[in-house]
């Protein structure tokens, strides 16, 4: 009797553990794709025709009625830059994209993104709204489709097919302002915090302790100097045998500490100032 409760109750717990999956009739996609510098991510539902009339007046998407431009839930879309949609800006983040569709265009809603369901939307602002024109396909097209082609530097287009209907959006990206500014940059050489990291991982890790005193100095070779910077430049000195030289920086160190109010920086300099000096 007892191995049979025990048999029953596995049972009974297997089963309300146990789910069904079937295939989704509007299976989930999402894909990401990299126009110039820019990423673009596009999640959505997929339905299918089904033998049904889907774009007309009183068909399955009817004409003139805003559309979760899917199927269960909002249309997502995420820019990470800035981008123009039809040459109009729109600002980097994630969007719920909804469309109106009519026989000659559709008109596309981006609302800033807050929840998955879609219905809500509607009754808002959206961030922008652009128009495009419908084109017919010579193909049936059984499985809505979101999708970025004609990709070049700067810019893509936004593509929507379904049944026999095509819509297209221009994508545009920035590239060149991003590529110039990063080409200043990298031409102009490393930073003072660039030495700094370089020259406090060789000391940290003991390596060559004269390439970490040369990027130190280099750190510290401007007017703005950092108490933390000269900190390490006294410690490296000090690791070299350099004790004079140790003792001025964290002097010095111990001066930018104080002004700037770090008094850990302060008690470190002058612990270490006199266990040099001995």
């Amino acid at each position: 009797m007892k191995y049979y409760l025990l048999f029953a109750l596995i049972s009974v717990v297997t089963l309300g553990q146990a789910q069904i999956k079937t295939p989704a009739s509007s299976p989930f996609s999402k894909s990401t794709q990299t126009v110039g510098l820019t990423d673009i991510e596009i999640e959505y539902s997929r339905p299918g025709v089904k033998d049904r009339t889907v774009f007309s007046a009183d068909g399955l998407v009817p004409h003139g009625k805003v559309w979760r431009l899917g199927a269960n839930r909002a249309t997502k879309m995420t820019f990470s830059d800035d981008v123009t949609i039809n040459g109009k800006e729109l600002k980097k983040g994630a969007y719920a994209v909804l469309a109106t569709p009519t026989a000659a265009q559709w008109t596309f809603h981006f609302h800033e993104y807050g929840k998955s369901s879609w219905s809500g939307y509607a009754e808002m602002t959206p961030a922008l709204s652009v128009s495009a024109k419908t084109m017919p396909i010579p193909m049936h097209m059984e499985t809505f489709t979101i999708m970025i082609g004609d990709i070049t530097t700067d810019s893509a287009l936004l593509e929507f097919l379904w049944d026999k209907t095509y819509v297209a959006l221009d994508l545009g990206v920035s590239v060149e302002d991003r590529v110039m500014a990063n080409i200043d940059q990298v031409m102009a050489g490393p930073t003072a915090n660039d030495y700094y990291q370089a020259a406090s991982y060789y000391h940290k890790e003991g390596k060559d302790l004269s390439k970490a005193l040369m990027w130190i100095e280099k750190a510290t070779a401007g007017d703005e100097k950092k108490y933390w910077q000269v900190r390490r430049k006294a410690l490296i000195l000090a690791d070299l045998g350099k004790k004079k030289e140790a003792i001025a920086a964290a002097e010095m160190s111990k001066k930018l500490a104080d002004a700037a109010g770090n008094m850990e920086y302060v008690k470190m300099n002058t612990e270490s100032i006199n266990m040099w000096s001995k």
